[in-house]
């Protein structure tokens, strides 16, 4: 093991190095958020991939095929088909609004009161989507060093945290860059066809196996469709893809390039699911499917290989984990904090804006990592975690995200109960049904669906030059901010 130890080292002194190297070019609020909007299709399209596939698809993806054959691959189907909606619908016009979180994009289309509830909301789902991918350190240091579970996580973490910290979006934007590259030779050049081949080819896996392995729906209707409404409707949503989409030099950048990370996920779906079947031919009776990526690596790989498919795993968690972190960090300093500090500012008298904007959210990502290690080392149920996670965001957020880029009769007073209505029908149907169910999913959008149309209606229209500035800027077009109308309230957005 000491080639694939090497390798493994080298490959995590290489991001702390990149950390470093970031660290020098971040030097501004916009370097360090969202990598200065200047990534090209290349880049772009490569660190996009690499956010939306991390430990779950790699590691998940592969157990999936292992346990249902090659309609396991719908998980990250899923994600692929959520991606390629995002940036062939919606990707041009979010780049567009030269925003940094979804809550201000809710600020500017309705008119400066909706986003600090969806900031909470948001930032819980970003915490926790950290949170279990950091928890993925542990198998992963487990299968390398032999590691104990609080140990491996401090590792990876620290890790992680360091180069996040250093160099912000820039530092994540290289290491992803670099993830991408060894994820897709790791996975797909050298671990998909060394696992076919060892299981007999395509032909003996079909002799080895039930029919249902090879079915496209195998998995079940139902299960299909709910991967479609969770991670499909996730995709569209989530700070830590927008802030992506941010990164994009222009709106073509952000719809061709993600387009490409799109048919990317696609690919390596399918790929995991077939890694998964033929390891299920090779290691029938595992004692969890989860395994499977683990123990195929661990005895079918040759020396030095087995470490770089090993790297390919630990960068797939590392650019989740790094992902869902700065968006963490970014959502809790520009969407609660800056709110509240403005807030005791204006009582006070004082301006609010005299700090280093870089050091702040320097101090929130360290803040946070810090939160997100001492979380996922007392946390045991990640799939639970990560349920409540994507429930809240889909039943509590979707509809006024959509309805505010679809819909010009929403309201905030609409967008304002469609958060509360959806996300607390989310929380008393899980507690109800439990939190694996598919009902409270379900239910909690229709909900959220409800309570928007209805109090939108029942509710004045959004001011006409609000509307007017959020269509400029949704066209790429900087204009003024709208004035307070004659009442004195104030009609204009608070944007960065």
């Amino acid at each position: 093991m000491a080639v694939d130890y090497t390798v493994i080292v080298l490959y995590l002194a290489g991001m702390l190095a990149m950390g470093w190297w970031g660290m020098r070019r971040a030097k501004s609020k916009s370097e360090f958020l969202v990598a200065g909007r200047r990534l090209g299709p290349w880049m772009y399209s490569g660190t996009m991939a690499a956010i939306v596939l991390g430990g779950a698809s790699t590691i998940g993806g592969v157990g999936l095929g292992y346990k249902y054959g090659l309609s396991g691959a719908w998980m990250v189907f899923a994600i692929g088909l959520g991606l390629l909606a995002l940036s062939v619908f919606f990707s041009a016009r979010i780049a567009r609004l030269k925003v940094y979180t979804v809550s201000e994009m809710l600020d500017l289309r309705y008119g400066g009161k909706a986003g600090v509830i969806s900031g909470v909301v948001m930032w819980a789902y970003t915490l926790m989507l950290a949170v279990t991918s950091t928890i993925a350190y542990a198998t992963i240091f487990d299968v390398l060093f032999d590691l104990p579970r609080t140990l491996a996580i401090v590792l990876g973490g620290t890790i992680v945290v360091a180069y996040s910290t250093l160099g912000g979006m820039w530092s994540i934007t290289i290491t992803d860059m670099v993830q991408f590259v060894v994820k897709t030779i790791g996975v797909l050049l050298l671990l998909l066809p060394i696992a076919v081949v060892k299981a007999g080819g395509f032909d003996g896996m079909r002799e080895a196996l039930p029919t249902s392995y090879f079915e496209p729906l195998g998995i079940g209707g139902e299960t299909i469709f709910t991967y479609v409404l969770i991670y499909t409707f996730g995709m569209l949503i989530g700070q830590d893809i927008w802030q992506r989409v941010f990164t994009a030099r222009t709106d073509k950048v952000a719809k061709w390039g993600g387009t490409v990370a799109g048919t990317y996920c696609l690919a390596y779906a399918l790929a995991g699911a077939v890694i998964g079947t033929a390891a299920k031919v090779m290691y029938p009776t595992l004692p969890s499917a989860d395994d499977a990526f683990a123990t195929i690596v661990k005895d079918e790989l040759p020396m030095g290989v087995r470490g770089l498919v090993l790297a390919a795993a630990l960068a797939a968690v590392m650019s989740t984990s790094s992902g869902a972190l700065i968006a963490c960090a970014t959502v809790a300093n520009n969407d609660i904090w800056s709110r509240l500090r403005g807030v005791v500012a204006k009582r006070d008298g004082a301006d609010g804006n005299d700090h280093d904007e870089v050091k702040g959210n320097r101090f929130f990502i360290l803040i946070m990592g810090v939160a997100v290690i001492l979380i996922a080392i007392a946390l045991n149920d990640v799939v639970q975690a990560l349920t409540v996670a994507y429930n809240l965001l889909v039943g509590g957020l979707l509809v006024p995200i959509l309805g505010g880029l679809l819909w010009r009769r929403g309201t905030v007073q609409g967008a304002l109960a469609a958060v509360t209505v959806g996300g607390l029908a989310v929380i008393g149907l899980m507690w109800t049904y439990g939190i694996l169910a598919n009902e409270p999913v379900y239910y909690g959008l229709l909900a959220s669906l409800a309570a928007y149309v209805i109090v939108s209606l029942a509710t004045r229209p959004t001011d006409a030059a609000v509307l007017a500035h959020w269509r400029a800027r949704l066209a790429g077009q900087e204009t003024p901010e709208p004035q307070p109308d004659k009442g004195g309230a104030e009609t204009a957005p608070v944007t960065a």
